[in-house]
Order: structure tokens, then sequence, then C-alpha cells
């Protein structure tokens, strides 16, 4: 109710047409969002005070109503999430997306019956011309809002990087098409999707022109890049990000070498022989660990062995940063989730009309998950301090004594050990 007195008080101030009238329907429309924000101020204020919390500025969504658009501030918490579900739909722009995609299916001259019942499992009953217009307008602003926003007001230590490939219709034919995104997680420790195009191939020009176009939105201070080990990808991060160190993802890692096991029960010794060699929290037990599991696997696989060995320095460029993020560094998993989103959004249409009503989607699902990203920190703010602490950086690692080495080696022999007799446990029974 202050707030409605405040406004009648503020006469002058009343959206006025030209003529000198009150706008009322824009007047209602500020009312009505000066009363929901301050709802959703109160409401934060609130669950901080229960939990002990704090504050931590706000993100803006919009909402769309019949007096007009609404500029939502949602209020962000500096440990946890707020999020007015019964004001906004977390994922409106997602099942947008689809809609917008299935109805371009129309457009171009899909079956109709394919159509319908895709259609059917997104509950669209029926859509005019001016609403699929309106739809895909409102997602090409988001999408593009995101692209091309500024990045270089803060440092992107880490960066990770992938492919993911979807079926789409490309000059009169259906061709699996890759979708390469960027994600980085800033000097806070915040995530933030850093790019996302639709390419004919993963090639090294097309990794190239992506991760220029990212350096020249600002993109700085990276420390390290994880990604798999695609060489057009390898090359394009050595030229467009000079200095960073390249993790090869260990996933990736140990799939190469399972897939040289020729039958089942050799992949499944393999891939527990390489397994806990990453899992341990101690560079020098790691190191150990390695070296062992190339031994053991130079006896029963001497090809997975040669990977192995061949990507000993990029596989290990992990542990030449802070214990407490290991973790999160050695593996491309952030990517992986995000590419299972795009996959699970786009297996409802199955085959795309164009590469447009890609782009639509998967950047929808980009937006989503930047937006998901911005209730939780990646790396806790003293953790991602860490990554700068000037005595960290000048303590270098001395190489262990040789009864150090042996005492490490034996721990790596245990771990290894131990995950085999688990695994024949688990055959047995």
């Amino acid at each position: 109710m202050e707030i409605i007195s405040e406004a009648a008080m503020a006469a002058m101030r009343m959206p006025r047409f030209e003529d000198g009238c009150i706008n009322l329907q824009e007047l209602i429309r500020q009312l009505a969002e000066s009363v929901v924000n301050e709802i959703m101020d109160a409401e934060a204020d609130q669950m901080c005070a229960a939990q002990k919390n704090t504050r931590n500025g706000y993100r803006e969504r919009k909402l769309k109503t019949c007096v007009g658009t609404l500029t939502l501030k949602v209020p962000k918490l500096r440990s946890g999430s707020f999020f007015p579900e019964d004001v906004i739909e977390r994922y409106q722009r997602v099942d947008r997306a689809l809609v917008a995609a299935v109805a371009e299916m129309y457009a171009t001259g899909t079956s109709t019956r394919k159509v319908q019942k895709i259609a059917e499992k997104l509950g669209v009953d029926r859509l005019s011309k001016d609403q699929v217009s309106a739809i895909a307008q409102s997602l090409d602003a988001d999408v593009d809002e995101l692209l091309s926003r500024d990045l270089s007001a803060i440092r992107m230590p880490y960066l990770w990087l992938d492919a993911t490939y979807v079926k789409c219709r490309r000059d009169g034919r259906v061709a699996s098409t890759a979708v390469v995104t960027a994600i980085g997680s800033d000097e806070e420790g915040w995530r933030r999707v850093l790019g996302i195009s639709v390419v004919d191939t993963e090639s090294y020009d097309s990794w190239k022109g992506f991760l220029a176009t990212i350096r020249k939105r600002g993109v700085h201070g990276a420390e390290l890049v994880v990604s798999d080990a695609h060489e057009g990808l390898k090359r394009a991060i050595a030229e467009e990000f000079q200095g960073a160190a390249w993790q090869r993802c260990v996933v990736h890692l140990t799939r190469d070498c399972v897939r040289e096991a020729k039958t089942w029960q050799l992949k499944r010794r393999v891939a527990k022989i390489v397994a806990p060699v990453f899992r341990a929290k101690d560079a020098g037990v790691v190191r150990c660990a390695y070296h062992l599991a190339c031994e053991m696997l130079e006896e029963c696989c001497p090809k997975a062995a040669a990977i192995m060995e061949e990507a000993e320095v990029d596989a290990l460029a992990y542990l030449d940063f802070p214990c407490s993020h290991w973790k999160r560094l050695r593996t491309n998993n952030v990517e992986e989730r995000t590419n299972r989103e795009i996959k699970r959004r786009s297996r409802v249409v199955q085959v795309f009309p164009s590469v447009r009503s890609l782009e639509r989607l998967a950047g929808a699902v980009m937006c989503e998950e930047d937006e998901l990203w911005s209730d939780k920190r990646y790396f806790a703010e003293s953790k991602i301090a860490e990554l700068y602490d000037e005595k960290r950086a000048k303590q270098k690692p001395q190489p262990p004594t040789p009864e150090q080495e042996e005492e490490l080696r034996l721990i790596a022999k245990k771990a290894i050990e131990a995950s085999l007799e688990l695994a024949d446990e688990l055959e047995a029974a």
C-alpha cells in the first residue's frame, strides 16, 4: 500500500501520452513490477534472517503479462538459492524453444503426422503464426544477449570446452551437426556460459573461429583449459589461450584405454586399473599410481598402456592447481551434464528442420543453465582464493626421496588392487 501511496504523490513522474494524459496501462505495469519486486525482497530478507545468510545482488528476468513486460529483480544469496516459483517458471525458455522448433517443422514441410506426435508430447494443441513469431523473437533476444555480453570485467581462470552432435537438416539433407559450447569459472567461483555455436564439423577451423569469438568478448586470465583430446581443438586452444595449461579429461582418457581392450573381461580390468589413479588426494600418490597403472596395463593391454604413457603430462596437469579444485578440473563433467540437457530436449524434435532452430533450442538450454548457476558458486569463495595465493604459487614441489617414493608406490598399489578385488567380488556375486 505504501508503494501505491508514493506513486499517487509522484503524479508528475507518472507515464503520460504525448497529449499529457496519463498512460494507465504503463502505470499499472510499473506498480505491478514494483509490488512484485518488493515482495521478493521481503521474502529473501526473511530467508536470510532464518538461515543466517546474506544477500548478493540481483539477476533480472522478464515476465510477460497482460499489462506489459515486467522486469523482475530476483534476489541472489551468498549461499543457497532463492527463486519465486509462484511468480515465474524456472524452465520457461526451454519449453518455448521446443514449441518454436516444432512450429518451424510445420513451416518447412515435415510430415504432419510426425509433427503432431511431437507436439502432443509437449502438450501443444494449436499454434498461430503470430504466436510462433513472438516466441521465436523472444528466444532469439535472450540467446543474443547471452552470447554478446562483455566478459572483460573479470578473469576466467578455468575453461571447459566440448561438443555434442544432433541431427539437423543442412543443404537439403539430414546431417550430424556439432553444437560446440564453452563454460568458464570466474575468479570469484561462479560458472558462466561463455559461448555456443553450431558448426558442420568439429574441426580446427571451427574451434579456432569459436575460441577467437570468445576472446574478442573479453575472456582473459585463463590458467587451465579442460577438454577431450581432439587434435583440432588442442591446436586451437594452444593458439588462442597461450600460456594456459591443457587438461585432458580423465574420463575420456579412461574410455580411450578401455576401447583398446578386445574382450569385455579385459575392458573391465583396464577400467578398474585406470580409475583409481585419479581418486587419490595426494599428488605423489597420483603420480606413482599412474606409473604403476602403465606397468600393469603393459602386461594385459599394451595399446592402452601406450595411450596412458603418451598422455601423462596432459592427464596430470590438474595436479599443479590447488588440491581442493582437483575434482572439478580433472574431468569435463560440467560440459557433459550440459550436453545431456541439450540431448534430452533435442530428442523430442529428433531432426531439426534448420540450423537456426537448433541454435535457438541449444541457446535456450544454455540460458537456463547460466541462470541456474547464478544461484550457487562452483568453487567456494575461500577455495577459489587459493588459486591466487602467492605463497602457494612460490612453493615448488620437492621430488620424493627413494624411501618416500617406495611408500607412495605401496599406497598406490593397494588402491589399484582394492579396485580389482571389488570388481571380482561384484562379478562373483
